[in-house]
């Protein structure tokens, strides 16, 4: 999961009167600017951008990811199939060795960031040092409110991970022109094709050098990342990771024109806080995936009624709204609007905290491990999943049904294999709130365990199931606070709640994607779970390539997630795309960044 990843699905609240409140330019149609071949695109998205480095732990969110892959290349990217396709015109990767596992990287001539820097080894170099956690000297850095690293006490600390590139320990092999790039495994690694290929062509280490360790002149910043990774320069690397890991950070318009450079065919050029983000094609870029428009405005509003609004006033032409029963109806009575409803590429979930002195960690029994668990089982029993199928989902999608797995999606291949393997139906069902409250007596807790639910605030689907959930634990003695909040997803690991409710979103088709949400200490375990033997399991999947063992591993890693009470599973998103049929080869997949994936073929 990205940040290996997977990512939270749904944003911060905003409110409709954001629509008239700031107004961006170009609302769709008109004729092009400079670089596309014309028209504008608008578009609603329900949370506003925040960061240009979507890597770290705090800004490992869809809203950045969407942004960052229309403004940067990459050697790969998934078609709607979900089929890695090679983006040539940027550059190729290619495995030149089994034993050990080599991986070479070749940038085209072509590849280059939109100040006219050539990308090379030094970015590619920086993204494995930063992501693969090897140069860090401390796990323990002070944050802010909102997550973001603020102080690491002058200790290497890039705040990120991607578990296969920690295989890689030695500084790779460069051509002399940086061009060519060869990595080399300390042990084979099943998603070696993934790595460092999709999603974003990492940051700019010129740019990072130049407001990090004051090297202005491009060629000479980029060696002097170089020669701080090569050489392990702890003072510089400290400034270096400090930098990358909050630097690119945003609300609105940059004054340093340095933050929103990018090797893709869109470049940032408005963007006016929490209202809308516009994207203009760039007239310098060489690559294959020149845009067919000119402009793509990226409009915020959380509320989904809003965005279907503004679809049927035209003023935009895109919308992937929350999707409930009243938002489906209205979109479908819209004239000159399609629709492409089916399963998205989120799933929604509940994880418990750990670490907290909450209801839920040992420690407030006094270290009793088994009370703890015992409480964990009875609040997850008393979650009526089936019920918020079938009172929430199901009026979108008459087939849904309780998503069973926390690694395949329904209908997968594996999907029956490890589902049974776990024993989550056996164990947790559908909910049962009066079984829940068997298992909370026999806990023998001396009152009502308080469990305070973090959510997105002002997301009604979710303030549905919260009311469901509510209901139903507090049935079986519980009593469940709403902790709902506008900024839910900076909150995730504050150890502010005791449960919280959200989406993971998938970047990759890679079977180790799930790693850092269940490792101990992993960038997505915000909960403080920790199992040795979950970890184990995941060091052999790493390294596993026999599709048959794999789906044996991930079976057994989800047996001890149920077994732990890590949390449970609820339903596979029901996706709403909707849009003008004025906007032509608008394709949605089932994986991050969705329906922008092929933005270059968008035609008004």
């Amino acid at each position: 999961m990205k940040r290996g990843i997977f990512t939270a699905a749904a944003g911060v609240a905003a409110t409709a009167m954001l629509l008239s409140a700031c107004t961006p330019p170009g609302d769709g149609g008109g004729d092009g600017g400079a670089g596309g071949g014309g028209g504008e695109v608008s578009v609603m998205w329900n949370q506003p951008f925040y960061s240009m480095n979507n890597n770290t732990s705090a800004t490992n969110n869809v809203t950045n990811a969407n942004v960052v892959y229309m403004m940067n290349d990459s050697f790969k990217y998934y078609d709607e199939n979900l089929e890695l396709q090679d983006n040539t015109s940027f550059g190729t990767v290619e495995k030149v060795s089994d034993d050990p596992l080599k991986v070479k990287y070749t940038y085209s001539d072509n590849a280059k960031w939109s100040d006219g820097t050539p990308v090379d080894a030094a970015d590619l170099v920086l993204a494995w040092a930063a992501q693969s956690g090897n140069f860090n000297t401390t796990e323990d850095a002070e944050r802010d409110d909102e997550g973001n690293v603020e102080d690491a006490g002058g200790d290497v600390f890039f705040d990120a991970a991607a578990p296969g590139l920690a295989l890689i320990k030695d500084f790779p092999e460069i051509s002399e022109d940086g061009k060519e790039i060869t990595f080399e495994y300390s042990k084979p690694f099943a998603d070696w094709e993934t790595n460092l290929t999709i999603g974003d062509s990492g940051m700019p280490a010129h740019i990072v050098a130049k407001n990090s360790i004051d090297v202005e002149d491009p060629e000479e910043a980029k060696q002097a990342v170089l020669d701080a990774i090569e050489n392990n320069d702890k003072e510089k690397l400290a400034k270096i990771a400090e930098f990358w890991n909050t630097g690119f950070n945003m609300t609105s318009m940059p004054d340093n024109e340095d933050l929103i450079v990018g090797s893709g065919p869109m470049k940032m050029t408005e963007f006016s806080e929490g209202q809308y983000l516009t994207l203009e094609a760039r007239d310098d870029y060489e690559g294959d995936r020149k845009p067919n428009v000119s402009k793509i405005t990226i409009r915020y509003n959380e509320d989904p009624m809003a965005a279907v609004q503004a679809l049927e006033n035209g003023e935009v032409q895109l919308i992937n709204p929350q999707s409930t029963a009243d938002v489906l109806q209205a979109v479908e009575a819209i004239d000159g609007v399609e629709n492409m409803t089916a399963d998205g590429a989120t799933y929604e979930h509940v994880d418990l905290t750990f670490d907290n002195n909450g209801p839920f960690d040992p420690a407030s029994y006094g270290g009793d491990e088994e009370k703890a668990k015992k409480v964990r089982e009875a609040f997850l029993m008393s979650i009526p999943r089936g019920k918020i199928v079938n009172d929430i989902i199901k009026p979108l999608n008459d087939s849904a049904e309780v998503r069973d797995s926390f690694t395949q999606v329904p209908g997968a291949p594996d999907y029956e294999k490890v589902v049974e393997a776990s024993g989550i139906k056996n164990i947790y069902g559908e909910g049962n709130a009066e079984e829940a409250k068997k298992m909370l007596e026999e806990a023998g807790v001396d009152e009502a365990p308080k469990v305070r639910l973090l959510y997105a605030k002002g997301n009604s689907r979710r303030e549905q199931e919260f009311q469901l959930i509510k209901e139903s634990a507090d049935a079986a003695g519980f009593e469940v606070l709403d902790s709902a909040s506008e900024t839910w997803s900076e909150e995730l690991g504050s150890g502010e709640y005791d449960a919280s409710l959200f989406g993971w979103q998938s970047t990759s088709t890679a079977v180790t994607e799930s790693d850092a949400n269940f490792r101990t200490g992993g960038q997505n375990n915000f909960g403080g779970y920790s199992n040795d033997e979950v970890d184990s399991l995941y060091d052999e999947l790493q390294t596993e390539t026999d599709p048959a063992r794999q789906a044996e591993l991930l079976g057994e890693v989800e047996k001890h997630l149920v077994n732990d009470a890590f949390g449970v599973t609820l339903f596979q998103f029901p996706e709403i795309v909707a849009y003008s049929d004025q906007l032509q080869n608008v394709k949605s997949m089932t994986v991050s960044p969705t329906m922008f994936w092929n933005f270059w073929e968008w035609e008004i």
